[in-house]
């Protein structure tokens, strides 16, 4: 997804103005405005079955039920956290166009005896983050209150549970690493680490391009060790 210099312009106008508005109830929606979010989801192909599926109601109380994100640390930190939930998230489904992995397969790991594969159940990526395997599904459902064993497709049917499983994940794996400033590169490491030491190149390179972008729509200096 490419924005041209005049939807930037609009960008940064909503974030300022949000920024200081007396209506912004937290930092991920002074960010990220109901305008910005449609901006992201205005370039977004009709085919594409996040379309109308990812909507800012379901983000942005997903983001303020996830107790710390993006309102722990610095200003600077707290604008890179919400840029790189949105820059993975981005990239884990191409400009939001998928909801659902694309190859699926079934990521069910029989070793973890304390989360069994229901039968007939596919663990493959879904949602903001792709979440992957049904470990991380029965986790989540247990955090958040759904059998994510037993049903994990409510993860693509649900977009309020979609985005909540992310944030999940996110606070879990990928929010130390940001407020600790360990650089964006951890989060890439976290989500998919198989990307990282020069194994895929363009998927990495991805995922910075988009932080480095709302990086520049946020006002903030993306930091240090982007890569991974």
């Amino acid at each position: 997804m490419v924005f041209n210099m005049a939807q930037r312009v609009a960008a940064r106008a909503l974030i300022m103005v949000c920024l200081y508005a007396d209506d912004c109830k937290s930092f991920p929606r002074a960010l990220v405005s109901q305008a910005y979010f449609n901006s992201l989801m205005s370039a977004v192909g009709a085919h594409c079955e996040g379309k109308s599926f990812y909507t800012y109601d379901g983000f942005i109380r997903a983001a303020e039920l996830a107790t710390g994100f993006g309102t722990a640390g610095s200003d600077v930190l707290r604008k890179r956290e919400v840029a790189a939930f949105l820059a993975n998230a981005m990239h884990e489904t191409g400009g939001f166009c998928y909801v659902s992995e694309i190859r699926k397969s079934d990521y069910c790991d029989s070793t973890k005896t304390q989360w069994p594969c229901a039968a007939g159940k596919r663990y493959f990526g879904r949602g903001p983050l792709q979440l992957t395997w049904n470990y991380n599904y029965g986790k989540a459902g247990q955090a958040l209150g759904f059998d994510g064993l037993n049903n994990p497709d409510i993860v693509s049917q649900d977009p309020m549970i979609s985005f909540r499983t992310a944030f999940w994940f996110w606070m879990n794996h990928c929010h130390a690493a940001i407020i600790q400033d360990r650089g964006f590169g951890a989060t890439i490491r976290a989500i998919n680490g198989g990307e990282c030491k020069g194994r895929k190149p363009t998927a990495v390179n991805s995922r910075i391009s988009y932080y480095q972008r709302f990086c520049r729509d946020f006002g903030v200096d993306p930091g240090l060790n982007l890569s991974c």
